[in-house]
């Protein structure tokens, strides 16, 4: 029995609630716990495992209907969900735009100028209503919590669901059980063993499901038992949870505060401090504070002005600053493109140069800067680098904040903390309590040492982060229960993130804190950074409680996923590839930290980041991927499903990973991409996208052997099928599906044939892997998945367009085309066009783009082009429809007169008569972007397309 999943998904409307999710930042159910890098969204989690276990039936229609009812994306459970309410003005500017609802403005409002208010009398939640559904589904969700905040469905939406499925089911645990018992005779297990970040356990759990979680690392295995255990805690253990918080938090409050080093002569506390490097300037041997700028904060209009006294600089701190004061300070920065630039002499010094970096006799580089020893916490005085206080941040009794530079009570402080960490050290790193753990040369690490001397991950922390993080670390060690050493170990890894060297200070209005270390997936160090105090702490320490109900018959475990035992009947993993995120020396931040605690915590795990074992991108990933793949094939019955989610789009990074499934005993069923573009950065440049692929595969059970002169047909075939039966599913006011995705249809049904028998006569997997890895181009699955795309693209001519001409457009004019179609759909992922670039094979097209941002990248209008020459598309420049956006230009700049627009296709097309037809067509398709909501920016370029169409309509010999 086919699962929904391997049918058919909801691909739009998946990957909108994905990229609202991500949107949510710290919002999201499960970064509160902490940080790991590349949580998959829950909601796409609870589509695919709903996805799996639903059944296919002989009514597709229908399916899709309950599967979006199950999961509150439909019109009903959107109603559900909305939780934000219109303003009068909002609700009176909507219904003025609908046709039907137009009529009833003057009932429902009063308007006096500009003020709209309610008419007396009026339901103000009907008209909402009313106006609500007039959205698309991306304004719908803006007003609406995420579907895993709805607590339940209404009954009779339950009945539409049961009727269909044969089902009794009041709720979502209740409907999983249910089908599962359909399926499998008995509750689903869910397996993961990538666990990561937990997103795939937890949301499984949550479900109801029975799950199983094992991943290499530690801090995965800790963040997926407390994602389970924690964010499922009872109302007796969160109330036991807030009590330990505040017993620890209150001690290490008074032990500071008994010290005296966060406060200043008027009893006023820091909440933050800067710190910068310091360096001797080369060429006139001045010392320079190090820092890309010296703005403090943008809201509070801070700044630090650089004085210079002999052969040092004095920092002093202005609040208020003037616009030009600001700009002055952003721009006075002592490092820029990696190098010092001393405001003394104005010279400028590589970085590079600056630490004595050096080749030797050999050629191998030697850096210059001293490795610092274990018990170490500061820069020497003859050091390259130095450190300084240069500001603080201040709150009086009364709750007002202000900066200064400090001063000799500061200082004082400063050097009180720094005896007693010099004390103290020794002995704390004996005792685990701060780290002494050595820093492993990796991709990630090498830097640390490299750029700064640091060899320890002590290093990465200054006197006063120590004695703060030690504090927490030892009063949580005071604790005996399980539930709660995870919590501290929950909080702890949170606090140091924002007490590091590696603490980037956030200057921006409304912020001016200390943020997140890993703002990306790396280990970067800082020439300035901020150092937290205890309040700052607070919000890290008593972190978001989320609570949820989750089943408990869950099994997390530490073990490479080479060596795991425990039959799932649904495996979906996210497994690390191609070194896109270097986690098992990321996890060593707080491994460092973490170590007495976590086997406090967790008697029965190792902790050790297993680098040796981890998989990397390097000769041994097929092999170790094919170890992994074909030992999770065992740990799955006949009727198991395997879900592989991963990130990449180029034809031969979808062989490499299709002939490691095969080779690993699995085929391919079906596959969908998810888009989850937020702009964020972090992941290194590469062939990632901002987006899922999910790869749908089950056991490999032929014993044929089949050609490749025989399947070429089937795979033509195939592909075909599976596109037009997705073309005849959507929906065609609100498209479900965009042409990557077709594209990726496409993939998947090539692979769907290939996989389906045991072994194609001529090819030689290994060599064909080793092929789709080294050299592409000569790979023959390569060349069968390229093939399909070809396919694909013939298949989806844009809507109304006749396909004879669309055969006569070139390459570059189809691409230009499709993504105008595009934007009539809402569709401004740069995803999209990337997909085009390399399905109608475009090298370049940054030319033809206005924006190439993610989620709103657009193409260039014929008034963006005006008259300039497309240089880097040659195909294009020459074409009809460059001639055609030309002509718009000209028509709109001649006082919108559409005979000038006319003379200049004349004049630029030798066979203007035997071109009427294409000219025609492409200037009804460029027309019809006029009254569409999103496209106002067409709306000019469509009036005049309108005006020169009828023109050539009626021209006639």
């Amino acid at each position: 029995m086919l699962s929904f999943i391997e049918k058919q998904f909801p691909v739009s409307k998946v990957s909108k609630e994905s990229y609202k999710e991500r949107k949510a930042n710290n919002g999201q159910t499960l970064t509160g716990l902490g940080k790991w890098w590349g949580r998959k969204p829950l909601v796409l989690v609870r589509a695919t495992i709903l996805g799996c276990l639903m059944p296919s039936s002989d009514n597709p229609k229908k399916d899709m209907d309950i599967f979006l009812k199950i999961m509150s994306m439909d019109d009903k459970g959107l109603e559900l969900r909305k939780s934000k309410s219109f303003t009068a003005k909002e609700m009176y500017e909507l219904a003025i735009k609908d046709k039907k609802l137009r009529l009833k403005v003057g009932e429902w409002f009063d308007i006096d100028g500009e003020k709209v208010k309610m008419a007396p009398g009026v339901n103000k939640k009907e008209v909402e209503l009313a106006v609500f559904k007039t959205l698309g589904y991306d304004e719908k969700i803006s007003k609406c919590i995420r579907p895993e905040q709805l607590s339940n469905l209404d009954e009779h939406t339950w009945n539409e669901i049961n009727h269909h499925l044969g089902t009794s089911a009041s709720n979502l645990q209740e409907l999983i059980e249910q089908l599962s018992i359909k399926r499998y005779g008995r509750n689903v297990i869910v397996g993961d063993c990538f666990s990561g970040g937990g997103s795939i356990p937890f949301e499984a759990a949550r479900m109801g499901c029975d799950t199983y979680a094992s991943d290499l690392n530690p801090i995965a295995g800790l963040l997926t038992w407390a994602n389970i255990h924690i964010c499922g805690a009872s109302e007796e253990e969160l109330e036991q949870i807030k009590r330990f918080q505040k017993e620890v938090f209150d001690k290490v409050d008074y032990e500071i505060t008994q010290l005296g080093i966060e406060h200043n002569e008027k009893e006023d506390r820091a909440v933050s401090y800067l710190y910068c490097v310091e360096a001797d300037c080369p060429e006139c041997g001045v010392k320079v504070p190090l820092s890309p700028s010296w703005v403090i904060g943008k809201g509070t209009k801070t700044i630090a002005i650089l004085e210079k006294n002999g052969n040092n600089f004095d920092i002093k701190v202005k609040m208020g600053a003037s616009s030009s004061e600001m700009k002055e300070a952003e721009q006075a920065g002592t490092v820029a493109k990696n190098a010092l630039v001393c405001p003394a002499c104005g010279q400028s010094t590589p970085i590079t140069s600056l630490r004595k970096d050096r080749k030797d006799e050999n050629g191998d580089m030697v850096y210059g800067l001293r490795k610092w020893d274990k018990e170490e916490f500061d820069f020497r005085e003859d050091d390259i680098y130095n450190e300084r206080l240069y500001a603080i941040k201040y709150e009086t009794s009364e709750g007002n904040r202000y900066y200064r530079h400090p001063n000799d009570r500061d200082l004082e402080n400063e050097q009180k903390v720094k005896d007693i960490v010099a004390k103290n050290i020794v002995s704390w790193q004996e005792e685990g309590l701060v780290p002494s753990m050595a820093i492993e040369s990796g991709l990630e690490t090498e830097r640390l040492y490299k750029e700064r001397g640091w060899t320890h991950w002590n290093h990465l922390f200054n006197a006063r982060q120590l004695l703060t993080n030690a504090m927490f670390l030892r009063i949580s060690l005071e604790n005996s229960q399980k539930l709660t050493d995870v919590v501290s170990l929950l909080g702890i890894n949170k606090i140091i993130q924002f007490n590091s060297r590696l603490t980037l200070w956030t200057p921006g209005a409304g912020v001016e804190k200390p943020t997140w270390v890993f703002y990306n997936q790396s280990l970067n160090t800082l020439f300035n950074y901020g150092c937290s105090g205890l309040k700052t702490l607070s919000t890290c320490w008593y972190f978001n409680l989320n609570q949820y109900e989750t089943n408990k018959n869950s099994k997390v475990v530490l073990l490479d996923a080479r060596h795991v035992k425990s039959e799932s009947d649904i495996w979906i993993t996210d497994p690390p590839y191609a070194d896109a995120v270097s986690y098992h020396e990321l996890s060593e931040f707080f491994i460092a930290w973490d170590k007495n605690l976590f086997n406090k915590a967790f008697s029965n795990w190792y902790f050790d980041s297993k680098r040796i074992l981890a998989v990397k991108g390097d000769s041994d990933f097929s092999g170790s991927m094919i170890e992994i793949y074909t030992n999770i094939a065992k740990q799955m019955n006949d009727n198991g499903i395997q879900i592989v989610m991963f990130t990449h789009s180029d034809a031969s990074v979808w062989a490499q990973l299709a002939l490691i499934m095969w080779k690993s005993g699995l085929k391919v069923t079906a596959a969908w991409n998810i888009a989850t573009e937020t702009g964020a950065s972090g992941l290194k440049d590469g062939n990632y996208v901002n987006g899922t692929v999910i790869l749908i595969l089950r056991k490999q059970n032929s014993d044929e052997t089949a050609y490749l002169d025989e399947i070429n047909g089937d795979i033509r075939s195939e592909v075909k099928t599976q596109i037009e039966s997705m073309q005849a599913l959507d929906d065609k006011e609100e498209p479900n599906f965009s042409d990557p995705d077709y594209v990726l249809a496409a993939y998947a049904a090539s692979l769907k044939v290939l996989t389906s028998y045991k072994k194609i006569g001529e090819l030689d997997l290994d060599y064909e892997l080793n092929l789709a890895i080294n050299n592409p181009s000569q790979s023959q699955v390569v060349k069968i998945i390229e093939n399909a795309k070809k396919i694909a693209y013939d298949c989806i001519i844009p809507t109304d367009f006749d396909s004879y001409l669309w055969k006569e457009l070139s390459h570059a004019e189809r691409f230009y085309i499709k993504g105008l179609e595009g934007e009539k759909h809402n569709n401004y992922q740069i995803s999209t066009y990337q997909e085009y670039a390399r399905g109608f094979s475009i090298g370049s097209y940054s030319q033809l783009m206005a924006n190439e941002k993610a989620n709103t990248a657009r193409l260039k209008t014929p008034t963006e082009f005006a008259m300039r020459s497309i240089n880097d598309l040659p195909d294009f420049e020459k074409s009809i429809l460059r001639t055609v956006l030309a002509a718009i230009h000209i028509g709109i700049k001649e006082n919108g007169i559409p005979e000038k627009g006319l003379s200049h296709i004349k004049n630029d097309i030798p066979d203007y008569w035997g071109s009427r037809e294409m000219l025609k067509q492409l200037l009804l398709f460029i027309k019809d972007t006029k009254d569409i909501e999103n496209m106002t920016h067409w709306a000019e370029s469509a009036d005049m397309a309108e005006h020169l169409y009828v023109l050539i309509d009626n021209d006639h010999i």
